[in-house]
């Protein structure tokens, strides 16, 4: 027997015989990314919020066959005489409360809305041109970090993301110089940047948030507008790929995905894991570290985080 036909096997440990041929072509490009995945959205937008946990497993799964831009729409300049959202009927802040808290229940992303009554948001354009300047100065990923904490303090913490010291607080967090940049999005290049994004979403036909467009190389788009389960995103993205099938990664690790993450929802574990509200305790107990990690509640849903 020839020592050069001899092969450990990685999965097994035995060593034998090697079965394999001696020699194969293998491909190690990664797929392409051909494809622009634009997710048209705003800050105080609670129908974004609500597609978070569908949104993050698309991400998750899917993100290797596109490069994923965020846009901000500019929902609220400021509160004026008129109607804002009457389709909802919202006229006023104060009615916001009540349709931010039907939105939470329905989609079991927590809202608790009673912000909008005592110390309402009066705009959702300073935290958008953060946005920007972080996006512009740092990185995407950065920018899109600081979009996810500033919904967790407004929609779930109720904070009012409207105010230059929760915002300064918020990019400190994300290890940024949160008065130097909150104070650079005060500048006209914030509003410069911001006005980039309004023409970008009106270029890609958006009416509504959240909104997903899909655009591959010859520049034909599929367009979905409003939450939707997640099936609708894969097979958008099957037919701008004009692809029968898709190859999904794993999942991350609960783990890995938290210490990436910081805080996940109770919602947000179960969509990413295909797991049951009622198993959820049993599964995070089985998938973390005992003493790595906090289980918490706050409006009636519960959320996991980090121990610091």
């Amino acid at each position: 027997m020839s020592n050069n036909q001899m092969m450990c096997d990685l999965a097994t440990g035995v060593c034998g015989v090697a079965e394999e041929e001696k020699m194969e072509i293998v491909d190690f490009n990664q797929p392409k990314k051909s494809i622009d995945v634009y997710y048209v959205t705003d800050p105080i937008c609670s129908h974004c919020w609500a597609i978070e946990p569908v949104l993050k497993k698309f991400k998750e799964q899917y993100g290797h066959y596109f490069n994923f831009h965020a846009v901000m729409g500019g929902l609220l300049e400021k509160w004026g005489d008129g109607p804002i959202d009457p389709a909802n009927g919202i006229y006023k802040p104060a009615d916001v409360a009540s349709h931010w808290r039907e939105v939470g229940q329905y989609s079991r992303m927590p809202i608790d809305g009673s912000l909008m009554i005592d110390n309402p948001v009066q705009s959702s354009y300073p935290p958008s041109r953060v946005f920007k300047v972080i996006q512009s100065k740092y990185s995407d990923a950065l920018a899109y970090e600081f979009l996810r904490r500033t919904r967790e303090q407004l929609f779930a913490f109720n904070q009012n993301i409207s105010d230059q010291s929760i915002l300064i607080d918020i990019v400190n967090k994300v290890g940024l110089d949160g008065e130097a940049i909150v104070n650079e999005a005060e500048q006209p290049i914030g509003q410069q940047l911001l006005n980039e994004d309004f023409t970008l979403a009106g270029r890609l036909g958006v009416k509504g948030f959240p909104t997903i467009v899909m655009i591959n190389e010859e520049n034909k788009g599929v367009k979905i507008g409003g939450g939707r389960p997640f099936e609708y995103y894969v097979d958008g993205l099957k037919q701008i790929l004009d692809l029968e099938e898709l190859q999904p990664k794993q999942q991350p690790s609960l783990s890995s995905l938290l210490e990436k993450e910081k805080l996940l929802f109770s919602k947000e574990i179960e969509v990413m894991y295909d797991v049951e509200q009622s198993e959820i305790d049993a599964f995070i107990e089985k998938e973390l570290s005992e003493g790595h990690y906090q289980v918490k509640e706050i409006v009636g849903e519960r959320y996991v985080t980090i121990n610091n």
